[in-house]
Parts: structure tokens; sequence; C-alpha cells
């Protein structure tokens, strides 16, 4: 299976109505609210689902039983009048219930946008894999990074409302770790969170033909050497056209024990590398569609979209 351009969901527009679920660890109500009211001061109708405050009552890690976040997710995407979902929060859980959902139901709604980041990237691989859906690894609801960041809350605005205003994604500081140009079709997330799909249903086997957007929050150095070692034993990275580094917060200082890393790991795939691009776990976070066909240029420290993210 090789990387290819997924169906694009409609932009959002005026009024337009936004689920906000928990698929994966649990909510702070407070940050609940304050992300609603930033949602609401866009102009969209956000509506906070059931179980979004739930906790499972053994596991504190998790909000809910898996079942019951399945099913509110589930009804979440198929509810006709529901435009967009957003995650709440990440931490851990998706890949607890990603199985427990109904594909074809899934299948049978109309498109519409998925967001999150994190942990949601085990739902990004089973919607570009069960779906062929374009989703947005962006910012979520009840994050600080969301709450209190105009810069990370602009650049999900604009992808929802003006996507051909957000085609090109860079930030200052970007650069090559190896130089280049490449093109591909983006895909990617969390790197850990892609080296535990490996081999799972919703997971494709490899990312040949691809754009890879990796990036990683509180994983030592030899944690990420593992993950991307990983990767390369698998094959899953055969094939790959290019590569694209977002934050590394708390992974360690990142000049002396993070790029050596990812230096001797992805250099010897020979294909372009630019790091610093500044989505994820980071401040001024980007919004960064995944599915969609683009030109990494490492030296200018970019991603260009061919077409806008949404339709």
């Amino acid at each position: 299976m090789t990387a290819a351009a997924l169906t694009r969901p409609p932009r959002l527009g005026p009024d337009a109505r936004i689920a906000v679920v928990a698929p994966s660890g649990p909510v702070v109500e407070e940050r609940l609210r304050r992300g609603l009211d930033v949602l609401r001061g866009w102009g969209l109708d956000p509506v906070a689902t059931g179980q979004v405050t739930d906790r499972h009552p053994r596991f504190g890690y998790l909000a809910g039983e898996d079942d019951k976040r399945a099913r509110d997710f589930q009804e979440a995407w198929c509810d006709p009048t529901v435009d967009a979902v957003m995650c709440a929060r990440g931490g851990y859980g998706a890949q607890r219930m990603v199985d427990l959902l109904d594909w074809n139901a899934l299948r049978a709604a109309r498109p519409k946008v998925l967001i999150g980041f994190s942990d949601i990237t085990a739902l990004h691989e089973a919607f570009a894999v069960r779906l062929g859906l374009v989703t947005l690894h962006g910012p979520m609801t009840s994050a600080l990074t969301f709450l209190d960041d105009a810069a990370a809350q602009e650049s999900l605005r604009t992808t929802l409302f003006e996507p051909e205003a957000a085609m090109t994604l860079g930030r200052p500081g970007a650069g090559p770790l190896v130089g280049g140009r490449a093109r591909g079709v983006t895909l990617g997330g969390c790197l850990s969170l892609l080296a535990a799909g490996l081999a799972t249903p919703h997971a494709r086997p490899r990312a040949a033909g691809g754009l890879l957007l990796i990036e990683d929050i509180g994983e030592e150095d030899y944690r990420l050497d593992r993950a991307v070692t990983q990767l390369l034993r698998a094959g899953w990275l055969d094939g790959v056209a290019g590569v694209a580094l977002g934050s590394w917060k708390d992974c360690g200082p990142y000049d002396r024990r993070v790029r050596p890393v990812l230096r001797d790991r992805l250099a010897p795939l020979g294909v372009p590398v630019v790091e610093n691009l500044g989505f994820g776990h980071c401040d001024t976070a980007l919004t960064m569609p995944l599915g969609v066909p683009a030109v990494l240029d490492a030296e200018a420290g970019t991603v260009t979209l061919d077409v806008p993210a949404l339709a």
C-alpha cells in the first residue's frame, strides 16, 4: 500500500456544529468549558457529547469505559447535524476503543472533519485506512496548548474556514536535518503511537510514497531510537518520500539528545528531512492536514499543500 491522496471533507461555515468527544484520557471540566467558549467565539455551535467528562471506574487514565467512549464517538460522527468532530484531549485510550467502532456505520455517514493529535494518531491512521478520509493533526479543545495559544488557535481556525490560506506550513527556525525536496502525501502523527500501531487492523502497512510527519512528548532519547528503529525493522519506512519533524517536548535537550538520534536513524533513508516545523506538543503549533498531496522543501523549512486541506 502506497500513501495516496484521500477524500477531503468540506470546510466549515458559519454556525457549523462541532461535536467534542473524549476517546482517550479524562477531561478537566473547566478547561473544556474554556475550549467550548473559544469555538463559540469563531461562530461555531460546539456540543460536548454525553460521555466527555466521564472517568473509567478502575483506570483513572481513561475517560470512561471503552465501549462508552466508542459509542459516544460513533454517535457524534454519525449524527447528520454534526459537521466536525474535535477530540477534547489525548493521553491514552484511543487504541482501546478503535476496534469497537462500527466502520460500516462510520463510512455511511457523510464526510466530516476529525481534529486531534497525540493519542488521536490511532484514529488518524484508522480513518485513513478504513474511510480514506483526510483528517487534521491539530489542537484539542481542553488542551492548554490550545486554550492559551492564540497562534495555535488561528492555525486551526484558518484551516477550518479558509483552508486556501493555510497551504504553506512552516515557521521561523525550521530547516534541513537532511537537505532536499520531496513530493508525497502527508501522513503520521505521534511517533510512539505509530510504532505501537504496527501490524494492527487499522494501521497502514507502510509509509511508501508519503511525507511522514512525526513528533512526540516525554520520551527519552533511547525510546525515540527504539520507536524509529521498530518502524525501520518492520519495513514501514521503506519508500517514504520525506520526513517532517515537529516538536519533541520533554524528550531531553533537542540539540544534544534528540537530534543526534533522529539524524542517525533517518539520514540513511536518503530522503529530505525538515526539523523544527512547529507541530505537535509545542507553542504556536500548526494544524497539519493528513492525507493531502504536498511538497516538502527542507531548505525552505516548509511543507506546501497541492490543494487546500478541506474541500
